[in-house]
């Protein structure tokens, strides 16, 4: 069933490729935000392992 599904999300983003809309992923460095598009290969490695931090759902837990 989750192999279906996968392959049916595949199908469907490749049918309206043309119809999507770029995202542009910005990210603070030093102080300053860049599209991480515009990252060295080490830089968007090392972003793809960061995990971000929800203060909402911190703030439920009290």
């Amino acid at each position: 069933m989750k192999e279906e599904m996968q392959v049916l999300e595949k199908e469907t983003l490749e049918r309206h490729e043309a119809e999507r809309t770029r995202c542009e992923v910005y990210s603070r460095i030093v102080g300053y935000l860049r599209p991480v598009s515009q990252w060295n290969h080490g830089k968007k490695e090392e972003f793809g392992d960061r995990k971000t931090y929800d203060r909402t759902k911190e703030a439920l837990k009290l």
